[in-house]
C-alpha cells in the first residue's frame, strides 16, 4: 500500500447543514450529488458531498446512516476527539482568520496556543463534532491554503 489517503470520508448528521460550514469556510463543492441513488434499510444512498482539495485528496461528507450501511457496521453513538484533520496555513493571521470563520460558521473554537516547539495552532469542532486543528509551523516550507 502506498502512504497516503485520497479520501477522508466524514459522517454527517445533515447534508445540507454540513456543506453549508465547510463552503462558509472557503471550500468549493458542486453540492449535494448522487442523490437518484435511493437507498433502503441495509443498501446506502448515494446522495454525498465532495471538495477536491490541494494534492488531489477528496474531503467526502455522507449521512451518518449510510455510512455505517456502506461500510457495514452498527451506527453508534455519534463521537468526537478521537482523532484531529490538520490545516497547515503558512501564517499566524492565517490561524486566526480562519478560526474566526470557523467560529463566524458556528462552530466552537478552542483557544489560541503557542507550543515550545514553535508551533501556534487551535482547534475547532464542526457542526457535527470533527475536530480540525489549524496550524501554523514557522519551520515549515511546505503550508497549504
Amino acid at each position: 500500500m502506498k502512504p497516503q489517503i485520497d479520501v477522508i470520508t466524514l459522517a454527517v448528521e445533515n447534508l445540507e447543514r454540513a456543506l453549508a460550514f465547510y463552503r462558509a469556510l472557503g471550500l468549493e463543492s458542486p453540492g449535494v450529488t448522487a442523490t437518484e441513488f435511493a437507498g433502503d434499510d441495509t443498501h446506502p444512498a448515494g446522495a454525498v458531498v465532495m471538495f477536491r482539495l490541494n494534492g488531489g485528496q477528496i474531503l467526502a461528507l455522507y449521512p451518518r446512516s449510510e455510512l455505517a450501511k456502506d461500510a457495514g457496521i452498527t451506527q453508534g453513538p455519534a463521537q468526537s476527539g478521537e482523532f484531529s484533520l490538520g490545516h497547515i496555513v503558512a501564517t499566524r493571521d492565517e490561524v486566526d482568520a480562519l478560526l474566526a470563520n470557523a467560529r463566524a460558521a458556528g462552530a466552537p473554537v478552542t483557544a489560541l496556543h503557542d507550543r515550545p516547539w514553535g508551533i501556534y495552532s487551535g482547534y475547532f469542532r464542526d457542526l457535527d463534532g470533527h475536530l480540525w486543528e489549524i496550524i501554523h509551523n514557522p519551520t515549515s516550507t511546505d503550508a497549504t491554503t
